[in-house]
């Protein structure tokens, strides 16, 4: 299993189909996977891979959180879909090279090896610290969000910028109904409703993350905010 190289356009888009309906390398929240994933892609993945773009700018928002994410990092050949060659091992090791040559090559730099005992235990602790949180009721704030996605001009391909808003996927999120709206001279807008969890998503990163489709997004508005 693997990417192949995610240094070059075939193993970006492997990587894109693989994203297609997960969140994260693995599981369902950040792990030390998308760190290892991360570290081995040179720069961002083009705007028409949405899914793998959607998931670098996700995860480089970890970035001084990296070492307290769970899981412990494996060889990069272990992750990725079956039947992918593992065309890796060299890749890596280059790239291990080069960041001690030149840290701003790698966005999380390169780390000591973690004793793998601290991080077994580390990972018991968060699981102990979920399972007690799970158990206790809590009422969860959730608010209703209208967004007004803008394009450059009337040739922006308004159903693929929609695809790119909607890949964009997060615990806490829930992309609702969306429509076009004109704005003059030929122009539509994307205006779409989510409801979010305000603990876990806000306006924010949501305009990060969707105006980092900087191909087919010029700006993104909130049009109305109500809590539920």
């Amino acid at each position: 299993m693997g990417f192949g190289d995610l240094k070059a356009p075939s193993g970006l888009k492997v990587l894109n189909e693989f994203l297609l309906d997960r969140s994260y390398i693995e599981g369902h929240v950040p792990s030390q996977a998308d760190v290892a994933v991360f570290e081995a892609i040179a720069t961002p993945p083009p705007s028409d891979l949405c899914h793998a773009l959607r998931w670098f700018n996700h995860i480089k928002s970890y970035q001084s959180q990296k070492n307290n994410l769970p899981g412990v990092k494996k060889p990069l050949g272990q992750y990725g879909p079956a039947g992918v060659a593992d065309a890796t091992a060299a890749i890596a090791k280059k790239a291990v090279d080069e960041d001690e040559d030149d840290d701003d090559v790698d966005l999380f730099g390169s780390d000591d090896e973690d004793d793998a005992e601290a991080a077994r235990l580390k990972e018991e602790r968060v699981a102990a610290y979920a399972a007690k949180k799970a158990n206790k009721p809590a009422l969860i704030a959730k608010s209703s969000i209208l967004l007004d996605v803008k394009p450059w001009d009337d040739e922006t391909d308004m159903a693929k910028l929609e695809e790119c808003v909607r890949s964009i996927q997060m615990d806490g999120l829930v992309w609702g109904q969306s429509k076009l709206v004109p704005v003059g001279y030929g122009i539509k807008k994307l205006q779409i409703n989510c409801v979010v969890e305000d603990d876990k998503v806000g306006t924010d990163i949501l305009e990060e993350q969707i105006t980092a489709f900087e191909d087919f997004v010029q700006s993104m508005d909130v049009a109305a905010f109500n809590k539920i």
